[in-house]
């Protein structure tokens, strides 16, 4: 084996060590340190750091160890790993539905890259049938990469291109699609499409992963299992997301895309359904509705796509002092729409009243959302709502903040029209405003889970 080899992108004083301990990439090793000893593989190395080893624990997370740490190295064995996944055809049954996968990026179409450490959209969908071959048990699946991003990168001309594939495929009689995508924007891209494509005839169903496939406690397997046979067997004919309901491998829920939001950035249930409970529940046995006003899957074909996306839009998060110019900067800027997640029933400090003034009378609209994310925008009780609904301020009622954003460019795509702007922003259109909202909502941020539902029994 070559130094090159051997010591894959180590230099300076990492290398140093690695020489010294007579150890190199790909083993099995014991680093004892100044503070303990940690057992893993060995990995290869950026070439932009070289003061630090890297190794795989056993848990399967990647740790970096200072060189000037390490008293000294035992090596156990090698371990050279293969993390590519062949691709396979996925098999035709007849019997089967017919449920396309459509590709954008993510975790759960990932895999780590040792050379920096970090996690790469790199499984295209057909790879992930190689990893998940329980899929081909559910349905016949055909795969299309539409993107390889971070969900960080996925803006109106990605929902757009989405939004257009998911109209081509329904015309083609797929019975249900499932899109991957990474977790951090999801819900975005959900309330996105949820406009973009209305009174769809099959299940969209979205779905990610928390953990990269490459980690014992990945959920990438299941969530995708899940999200298949939600597109194959679920009645429900809407945007939804599928992720884990739990925090272990029991089941996933749908979640409406336009309530649903994520709410922990590391945990595998993070995604919640906000002031409601979710559709339905998924095991591997099949999908069990919790509610019933859904949109039902229908033979026929059509669906409206309707992609037109004003991006001059902004979503601005109040905080407390907070100046003027952080207005008045949009309005300079041209932006057509502001969405204000504001304090409490929905407030802002004194200091904003007359750039949002200004923004009124230069046509730009504003909306009011809430930064608890749960409960309504009321913005009669107090005098601070009162003047801000003067300064032309539109309370939101109890869309989401990151909903109320992609509903005001969606809409803003359609009309110029202030009435007709504020008339369907405040008309529902795929559930983003509710009637009310659940009474176990809140107190557990996820209806519809059966431990919780044991414990009210006792109260009701």
């Amino acid at each position: 084996m070559s130094n090159e080899e051997q010591y894959q992108g180590y230099r300076g004083p990492a290398k140093e060590v690695l020489l010294a301990n007579e150890v190199a990439v790909w083993s099995h090793v014991i680093v004892h340190t100044d503070t303990r000893d940690y057992e893993g593989i060995l990995l290869p190395r950026s070439a932009g750091d070289d003061s630090h080893i890297v190794i795989k624990l056993l848990t399967g997370y990647n740790i970096g160890i200072a060189a000037e740490r390490v008293k000294s190295i035992e090596e156990v064995g090698v371990k050279k790993a293969n993390y590519r996944i062949p691709e396979k055809e996925f098999p035709y049954d007849p019997q089967l539905p017919n449920v396309i996968l459509l590709g954008t990026g993510g975790t759960i179409a990932s895999r780590l890259d040792y050379r920096t450490g970090a996690v790469i959209p790199a499984f295209t969908p057909g790879e992930l049938y190689g990893a998940v071959p329980e899929l081909a048990d559910i349905a016949n699946i055909t795969t299309r990469k539409l993107f390889g991003v971070f969900s960080e990168n996925m803006g109106p001309k990605q929902w757009r291109i989405t939004a257009e594939n998911i109209g081509k495929e329904i015309e083609e009689g797929k019975d249900g699609i499932v899109i991957g995508h990474g977790t951090d924007t999801m819900h975005h891209t959900a309330a996105a499409l949820s406009f973009m494509v209305q009174n769809p005839p099959i299940p969209i169903v979205m779905v990610g992963s928390q953990r990269s496939s490459d980690r014992p406690s990945s959920d990438a397997a299941l969530n995708l299992i899940h999200a298949v046979t939600a597109a194959a067997k679920s009645d429900i004919a809407e945007v939804v997301v599928c992720m884990f309901g739990t925090t272990s491998d029991k089941y996933s829920f749908l979640h409406r895309g336009t309530r649903v939001r994520k709410m922990h950035s590391s945990v595998r249930n993070t995604f919640k359904t906000i002031g409601d409970i979710p559709i339905a529940k998924v095991t591997r046995d099949g999908v069990y509705p919790l509610r019933k006003d859904y949109r039902r899957r229908r033979k026929e074909r059509d669906v409206i796509i309707n992609t037109a996306f004003e991006e001059r839009v902004a979503l601005v998060y109040y905080y407390p002092n907070m100046h003027p110019d952080i207005i008045e900067s949009l309005i300079d800027n041209g932006y057509r729409g502001i969405v204000i997640a504001g304090t409490g029933l929905g407030h802002v400090n004194k200091p904003l009243y007359e750039p949002l003034r200004r923004a009124y009378e230069e046509g730009i609209t504003v909306f009011m959302t809430v930064q608890t994310l749960w409960g309504y925008v009321q913005m009669y009780v107090y005098d601070t709502g009162r003047d801000l609904l003067a300064a032309g301020v539109i309370p939101g009622q109890n869309m989401l903040p990151e909903v109320a954003y992609v509903k005001l460019g969606w809409v803003l795509g359609q009309t110029d029209d202030r009435k007709e702007i504020i008339r369907m922003m405040l008309t529902p259109i795929a559930g983003e405003i509710t009637p009310r909202e659940q009474y176990d909502g809140f107190i557990i941020g996820q209806g519809g889970l059966p431990e919780a539902d044991e414990f009210l029994k006792k109260f009701s």
